[in-house]
C-alpha cells in the first residue's frame, strides 16, 4: 500500500477563511465519477446493535424503518406519541435522510400500555417493525456499527481502476477521515468552532456546543491522517504508533491519531513528532479544547471495510454492499474510488 510522497511539509491552513477539506486519499485517483442517492432506495443502511431487548424493564424499544426523514425528527415524533419530554427518547446514532435506514429508538415510559401501530406518523414514511421492552437506555455510540446496500448511478469512468481501488479497500481498508457532515454545510461548523473556542462568541445551546467541539476534534484528526498518507505512510506503522487503549502496536490497520483535548499526547517518537507538527498549525482549536473539558482520545487510522461485494447492473450501475464499525463513513469508502454527487433537493 503506497502513495506518492509529494510534499513532506504539513502546511497550515487559514483559520475561518481557509479550511481545508481537500485531504488527499491513499489510492490513485481513478476520475470516476457517479451520482449517490438517485433515489432513497439507493442508500439503505441497517444498524447493528450493541445489544438486544430482553422483553421487561422500564424503556421501551422501537425498531424502525424509516425513508426520507431524519433521526432527530423520529425521536421528536416517538416523544410526542407517548407524551414524553425529548429527553427521554435516545438512539445510537444517526442515520441518513435521504435514505432507508433501520435503527432503534428507546423511550424512558414505565408506566405507559402504549403499543405504536405499523405506520404510526401521519405524512411521515416511518415503519414500527418491532417494539419491545428493556431495563437500560438506549445510549449514543451503543451499536457496533452499520451495515450499507448502495446503488451507484450514472457512473463514469474506467472500470478497471475502479475494480483495482475496489481490491485494495477489500484488501487493506480506506482512511477513516470524519465525513462531510460533521463540518457542517461549506464547512460552517469549522468558523462557529473556531470563534467559540476562542470566546470571540459564546454558545449557550449544548447540543450546538458538541456539534462544534467534534467538528474542531474531527478537523484536527483529519489532518494527522492526511499528513501521513502524504508523508508516504499510508498502510505503515511508525515508531511510536499506539492503538486505542494506549497500547505500542506494529500493525497499520490498528494505529491511531489523536482525538484533541487536555493531557499530554500518549504517542511518541515518530508518531509523536509528526502528531505535535499537525498541532502547530492549529494552536487556537487545540488550546481551545483542552480548555473546554476534553480529554485526549485516540481513533484508529484505517477504517476496516467488512463484507465488501459490489456487483455491475451495467456498465453505469455499481452496487456495494459492506459493514462498518460505530463511528465511520460510508463515504470515505465511495470516496476511494469515485468521486459522487448527490440530486439537488428544495428541502435539505
Amino acid at each position: 500500500m503506497t502513495t506518492e510522497n509529494t510534499n513532506n511539509e504539513i502546511k497550515s491552513t487559514e483559520n475561518n477563511s481557509g479550511w481545508n477539506f481537500s485531504w488527499p486519499k491513499p489510492y490513485p485517483d481513478t476520475e470516476a465519477t457517479a451520482i449517490l442517492k438517485a433515489e432513497p432506495e439507493h442508500f439503505q443502511v441497517d444498524e447493528i446493535p450493541l445489544l438486544h431487548p430482553q422483553g421487561e424493564g422500564e424503556h421501551v424499544y422501537i425498531y424502525i424503518r424509516k425513508k426520507n426523514v431524519n433521526t432527530h425528527w423520529v425521536a421528536k415524533l416517538i416523544a410526542k406519541a407517548f407524551g414524553v419530554k425529548e429527553m427521554d427518547v435516545s438512539y445510537a446514532g444517526m442515520k441518513d435522510r435521504h435514505a432507508v435506514t433501520t435503527q432503534w429508538f428507546s423511550v424512558y415510559a414505565p408506566k405507559s400500555e402504549l403499543v405504536l401501530a405499523e405506520r404510526p406518523f401521519e405524512d411521515e414514511d416511518v415503519e414500527v417493525l418491532q417494539q419491545v421492552r428493556h431495563s437500560k437506555k438506549l445510549r449514543r455510540g451503543d451499536l457496533l456499527g452499520n451495515r450499507f446496500k448502495i446503488l451507484l448511478t450514472d457512473l463514469q469512468g474506467d472500470k478497471a481502476a475502479i475494480e483495482a481501488n475496489l481490491n485494495q479497500i477489500k484488501a487493506q481498508g480506506v482512511a477513516n477521515y470524519f465525513g462531510a457532515q460533521r463540518f457542517g454545510h461549506d464547512g460552517g461548523n469549522m468558523d462557529k468552532a473556531l470563534s467559540m473556542l476562542t470566546g470571540e462568541r459564546r454558545e449557550r445551546n449544548k447540543q450546538k456546543r458538541s456539534i462544534y467541539l467534534s467538528a474542531a476534534r474531527s478537523y484536527i484528526f483529519n489532518e494527522v491522517l492526511a499528513a501521513r498518507i502524504t508523508q508516504g505512510l499510508w498502510g505503515k506503522s511508525i515508531a511510536g504508533d499506539i492503538d486505542v487503549e494506549g497500547q505500542s502496536v506494529d500493525k497499520a490497520e490498528l494505529a491511531t491519531a489523536p482525538m484533541w483535548g487536555r493531557g499530554k499526547l500518549t504517542s511518541a517518537e515518530q508518531t509523536l513528532a509528526l502528531e505535535t507538527q499537525v498541532a502547530e498549525t492549529q494552536p487556537e482549536l487545540c488550546d481551545g479544547l483542552e480548555h473546554a473539558g476534553l480529554n485526549q482520545e485516540r481513533r484508529q487510522l484505517v477504517s476496516t471495510v467488512e463484507g465488501l461485494r459490489w456487483d455491475w447492473h451495467d456498465q453505469q450501475q455499481l452496487e456495494l454492499t459492506f459493514s462498518l464499525a460505530a463511528g465511520q463513513y460510508a463515504t470515505s469508502v465511495l470516496e476511494a474510488f469515485v468521486t459522487v454527487t448527490e440530486p439537488d433537493r428544495l428541502v435539505d
